[in-house]
């Protein structure tokens, strides 16, 4: 089932009642929705209350939530602890991955992240032949960084020359940024449905980073939330300010329908895939990862 991305942006109280988070606004319930359907939350708005046993409820059901600043970039991030019956053997096979095992699987992403970058760019009729040949030369553990080379080929492609890729840079970077929020947390939230540790990467390895795995596993779904932002653009024509209908429409990246070899599934259920397969490359039952092309 497709868990829903909620978003609470503006001054709420939320609460739990016979299984269902409620949502009021000026003293008036204004939505009522199953805990059990939700994935992740998004708290975006200062003057949002909750009660202690809503965000337990959430979080027992697995259900991601994200605490963002007053310039929507995330503040924090509340997981779930405890989602797979066999997260010990998991976490273990995990840590003793040896590093040949984690620089091949951070081949692997890299590349299908320059090959989602590319189909964008096809997909656009913008000339993307350059960065499958990049894809190719991709080697184990990136020791070129040919993923930044890529990058510097991609962006201006994307979003015009004069685009630079900035996390406090101007539009659209403030809709990329929104984007990629929600993307971190559901990958970060189907890590730890897999049984894995989020915090330890296979290519990330910042002290200061709890989510090194998340960061690194997200890469190659970068493209599907970059051309959301391209609808965004198409839609919202000179819209600089990341309003509440962009919001909604940033969120619907997770719902959109990604390609698993013969497959095709939400992008939000195929994370599972991917990060199950993860584990499988950790463990030795497999040697590839399950990543989607765009």
């Amino acid at each position: 089932m497709i868990k829903r991305t909620i978003a609470i942006d503006n001054p709420s109280k939320l609460s739990v009642q016979d299984s269902q988070l409620i949502i009021e606004q000026n003293g008036d319930v204004v939505g009522k929705v199953p805990v059990e359907d939700i994935g992740i939350l998004i708290i975006d708005h200062p003057a949002v209350l909750y009660t202690h046993i809503a965000i337990t409820a959430l979080v027992e059901n697995n259900a991601a939530v994200i605490f963002s600043s007053k310039n929507h970039h995330p503040a924090g991030l509340l997981l779930p602890l405890d989602t797979n019956s066999v997260q010990s053997e998991r976490f273990r096979h995990q840590i003793e991955a040896s590093h040949p095992i984690k620089k091949r699987l951070w081949q692997l992403t890299v590349r299908a992240k320059i090959i989602n970058q590319a189909n964008l760019l096809s997909k656009r009729d913008v000339e993307y032949e350059r960065l499958n040949a990049l894809a190719k030369k991709v080697k184990s553990g990136d020791p070129k960084n040919i993923e930044a080379q890529a990058a510097r080929f991609y962006w201006p492609r994307v979003f015009g020359e004069k685009f630079r890729r900035e996390r406090r840079g101007p539009p659209p970077n403030n809709f990329l940024n929104y984007g990629y929020m929600i993307l971190r947390a559901a990958v970060a939230r189907s890590l730890v449905s897999s049984g894995l540790l989020p915090t330890l990467g296979i290519h990330h390895c910042n002290r200061y980073n709890a989510y090194c795995l998340a960061d690194d596993v997200m890469e190659p779904f970068r493209p599907f939330v970059d051309l959301t932002v391209l609808k965004v653009l198409e839609k919202f024509d000179a819209v600089e300010d990341l309003t509440p209908k962009i919001k909604k429409v940033l969120l619907g990246t997770l719902t959109q329908t990604v390609s698993y070899k013969d497959q095709t599934r939400p992008l939000m259920i195929g994370l599972h895939q991917t990060t199950a397969s993860i584990y499988r490359c950790f463990s030795g039952e497999q040697k590839t990862i399950d990543y989607p092309v765009l």
